[in-house]
């Protein structure tokens, strides 16, 4: 990799901020070794994904939230607020859904994959009946932990196109959204008042 310039995060924003699209809003500004992404709001996907590296996320602009489950208790559903200014390091393999509002910005960093490693989409249900019979402190304590409605499989090489895959290939598909514990339908979009934006508090 040659030397190259370094970015100004501000100017960069002043001139390229119509790059930064749903329904994953980032631009991948380096590749090697490290990818390292500069990532806008709003956003609205129900996916968790699984990386087997750490990834850490620094906001740049207003608060996102990242949503997680906490494999460590009981699969927990869990929101950790990353605010104006804040880092953040997630540990390898937890499934995680960033969740990005309108005037956001922020800088996310994830390894190289290492060869025959796996990326995952994973989909929960999102109906009343799972959630009250998901496991851990968060979950309404029922011990079955959340229902997992689709899992996709992947080796990331350009992870913003094959995420905008993975959720067209679920949507298309009413087998893979179909909850095995309830019967309900899940989408690619949160429940309506589902989340609350930390920014308006």
């Amino acid at each position: 990799m040659p030397l190259g310039p370094p970015v100004n995060l501000p100017k960069w924003l002043e001139e390229n901020s119509h790059l930064l699209k749903p329904p994953v809003n980032n631009y991948c500004v380096y590749n090697e070794g490290f990818t390292v992404m500069i990532v806008g709001g709003p956003n609205a996907r129900t996916d968790y994904h699984i990386n087997t590296t750490p990834e850490y996320f620094y906001q740049h602009k207003g608060a996102m939230m990242l949503k997680v489950v906490d494999v460590d208790d009981g699969h927990a559903f869990r929101d950790i607020i990353v605010r104006e200014g804040d880092m953040f390091l997630l540990p390898a393999n937890t499934p995680h859904n960033p969740v990005r509002f309108a005037g956001t910005v922020g800088v996310v960093l994830e390894q190289a994959r290492p060869a025959g490693s796996l990326d995952r989409m994973r989909w929960y249900c999102q109906s009343d009946a799972c959630s009250s019979t998901a496991g851990g402190s968060g979950g309404g304590g029922g011990g079955e932990g959340p229902a997992v409605v689709h899992e996709a499989a992947f080796h990331c090489t350009d992870l913003g196109s094959q995420i905008k895959e993975a959720i067209a290939a679920f949507m298309a598909s009413e087998e893979n959204r179909r909850c095995p514990r309830c019967g309900t339908l899940a989408s690619s979009l949160p429940r309506e008042g589902s989340i609350k934006d930390p920014n308006l508090e």
